[in-house]
Order: structure tokens, then C-alpha cells, then sequence
């Protein structure tokens, strides 16, 4: 798999929450903590570029009930030279009702679809759950990826490292915020226009550059023994994903098996897949990205062998607190090493939690909706000429 060449992640978390994630729970519920911490001081070179939602939105939950509603919106940081991103910080206006943010950048050339997307739809921003909800967009040259997660109190993570994200000029900002309205029994709770800085830098010949590489494996979750319906048929299952997100999505499911090496599916809690290290590269950090039934997720180097590490290890996965750990020291990977993710998730939570207790059982495959999982290792790497 090819390395994306533009962004790669910046999480909320200090160096303290750099262990396990909270364990997952039955259902999600609104966090109690205060606005961000103060902005850690700007360093040799650094600057701040402060950026704020177009205007205020009131969140309103989805058709068919719930207290949640994910809305993406764009925000244009209106970059005239080329910049290297160190730092971000998402600074929530109504802290009542915003229960978690990710930030994702949209190099120049996915910039049209992502105005095209926000253009079609009625008011301010979109609706978005897995990613920003925009056809394709996922952490490839020309589109959205992922550059910070925000959890109430969350502060920066910062590297010592000279390095950062390059940004071109006309790359654009999408913002999408978790809006939780459970205390309020999904009625309407005011409204929010959050923020979020950048700390960029003009670099030197010598810094380095992040980019991201992901580590997918299959997702594939049987229904239970007491299950029945016709989507738990898994060809079934596919064919509603590619009809919900068209059909780049709705083959991600035997892609990954063939990009895994796997002939057949291994219905079951715990995925798992290899990835070959493609070229001489620095791993500083990584972050899981799973859905709502996801559980553990784990990306070991070299496996099985003397030399085997752990370099993402999220014991306890909670949907509601994606973040970045930074290695204790960066790790140099090269041709001929391995990395593994594993996945595990627990299907026996769609019964419990509120978001997905009411919709039919399924064969849970990978899809970017609310009851469609996904298995991913978000490392921060940066490639090196030798």
C-alpha cells in the first residue's frame, strides 16, 4: 500500500494520557469537563493561525431518534505559502454539547469535492460519522485526513522533533464535531461555533515531513447465534454499504481481504492483517481507529520474531477518545519489516448501545456509517532517503 503523501495525525492528549484509552462503554454520554487547556508557548519559528466555524450551528439529531449527531463543516485557513503543521488545539464553544472533535486537512486537490459537498447540502456543514462523509475521502493523496482528535481538557501533543505536516496553499480545514444530546433527550441544546488553532512553521531544508500510513484489516462480524435478518447475510451486507456509500466503499470489504492475502473471510471478533514496510521510513507514533464496537486494536513491528516491538497498543478502545501516542523515541523501519494490526470488536454491543440497539442485526463489514466498522492503525511515519 502506498503511503499517503499530505497529513498525517496531531491528537489532543498530553503526554500523561499517552496509556490506555478508556474502556468502552454501553453507550455514549455527555463528557462533564471544561474548555481545553491553555495554549502550550509557541516555539523558535512557530506561530498560531486561529480559525473559527462560519457561523453558529444548533445540532439536531438524526431521523429515527437518538441523541447524537456528527455534522462536518469546512473552514478555509486561507494559507498563501507552503507551512508545516506542529501542533493543533480545538477550543469548543458550547462544551455542554460538544462531546468530541476531529480535524481533518483536505490538500488542494480534494478541496473542490469538499466544497461540492458542503454546496449540496441544505444549512451550515454536513452530516458525518466515520470520516468526513465525503465520497473517497479517506487518508489518500487529494483527500481528507486526519490531523487532531479533541476530548474535553485535551491539550496538544507536540514533538520535539523538527518536523511537521506539510500544507500547500488552498488546502482547506474540515472540522467535524460530536454533538451529544443525551441531557437534554435529544432536544435541541443552544448552539456551538467552535474553534481550532494551528501551529504552523515555515520549516527548513532539514525538517522532516509527516505523513500518514494506514494499517487496515478486514472487519468482518457475524450476527449472533440468536440473530436472524436478511443482512446478516454478508454479500447482503456489502451490497447495503455500496448502496449507502457507493461502490469505492462497499468494496472495501473483499479488497482488504485480497490486500491481506486472506482467499476467504474469517467471520469472527478479532481481524487481523501484515503490511510490509514499502520503503526506508521513521515511525514517531499511532493512533486505532475502530467504530462503536470496537474494542482493542494493537500494531506490532516484526512479530514473532527476536526482534519484535509494540508500537500501538489501545488495550480498552473508546470510540470517544481517539488519540494520538507518541513512541517513547522514534523507531526506524525498512524494507523486509512487518507491521500487524489487530483488531478486536464486540458485536454483542450493537444490542446495548443506544445508537445501534434499534436497527436490524447485520453482518458487520467495513462501511463509514454508524453500524459498519472499520479497523485501522493511523501511524505517523516520515519517509528517509536511506
Amino acid at each position: 500500500m502506498a503511503l499517503a503523501a499530505t497529513f498525517a495525525v496531531v491528537s489532543c492528549g498530553s503526554d500523561a494520557d499517552n496509556g490506555a484509552a478508556p474502556a468502552a462503554t454501553d453507550s455514549h454520554s455527555a463528557h462533564a469537563g471544561g474548555p481545553s487547556a491553555p495554549p502550550q508557548p509557541l516555539r523558535a519559528g512557530e506561530r498560531f493561525v486561529n480559525l473559527k466555524m462560519a457561523e453558529a450551528y444548533t445540532p439536531t439529531p438524526p431521523e429515527g431518534g437518538g441523541t447524537d449527531e456528527y455534522r462536518c463543516q469546512v473552514i478555509d485557513p486561507g494559507l498563501t505559502k507552503t507551512a508545516f503543521l506542529t501542533g493543533t488545539q480545538v477550543t469548543p464553544e458550547n462544551v455542554a454539547i460538544a462531546h468530541h472533535a476531529i480535524v481533518y486537512a483536505v490538500p488542494p486537490g480534494g478541496a473542490a469535492a469538499v466544497r461540492e459537498q458542503d454546496a449540496k447540502t441544505p444549512g451550515l456543514g454536513w452530516q458525518c460519522f466515520g470520516g468526513t462523509g465525503v465520497p473517497g475521502a479517506e487518508v489518500e493523496e487529494g483527500d481528507a485526513a486526519w490531523v487532531d482528535t479533541w476530548t474535553p481538557g485535551g491539550t496538544e501533543t507536540l514533538f520535539t522533533q523538527d518536523a511537521g505536516f506539510k500544507l500547500e496553499p488552498g488546502s482547506l480545514v474540515v472540522l467535524q464535531i460530536h454533538y451529544n444530546l443525551l441531557a437534554t433527550d435529544g432536544k435541541p441544546a443552544g448552539s456551538d461555533r467552535s474553534a481550532v488553532r494551528l501551529r504552523l512553521t515555515d520549516g527548513t531544508p532539514r525538517t522532516r515531513e509527516f505523513v500518514t500510513w494506514p494499517l487496515d484489516a478486514p472487519t468482518d462480524l457475524p450476527c449472533a447465534a440468536d440473530e436472524s435478518g436478511p443482512l446478516c447475510d454478508r454479500a447482503a451486507s456489502i451490497a447495503d454499504v455500496t448502496k449507502r456509500f457507493g461502490p469505492e466503499v462497499g468494496g472495501s470489504a473483499d479488497e482488504q481481504l485480497e490486500e491481506c492475502g486472506q482467499s476467504a473471510p474469517k467471520p469472527g471478533n478479532t481481524q487481523t492483517c501484515d503490511h510490509e514496510v514499502p520503503e526506508p521510513m521513521t515511525l514517531f507514533g499511532g493512533l486505532g481507529h475502530m467504530h462503536l464496537l470496537g474494542r482493542a486494536i494493537k500494531v506490532e513491528l516484526n512479530p514473532g520474531t527476536p526482534n519484535a516491538k509494540v508500537v500501538l497498543d489501545v488495550p480498552q478502545f473508546d470510540f470517544d477518545n481517539q488519540r494520538l501516542m507518541k513512541l517513547p523515541s522514534p523507531v526506524e523501519i525498512v524494507p523486509g519489516d512487518t507491521l500487524r494490526v489487530t483488531c478486536t470488536h464486540d458485536a454483542g454491543l450493537r444490542k446495548r448501545l443506544p445508537q445501534l440497539s434499534k436497527l436490524p442485526p447485520r453482518y458487520v463489514v467495513w462501511g463509514d456509517g454508524t453500524s459498519d466498522e472499520m479497523c485501522t492503525g493511523i501511524m505517523t511515519v516520515s519517509p528517509r532517503k536511506s
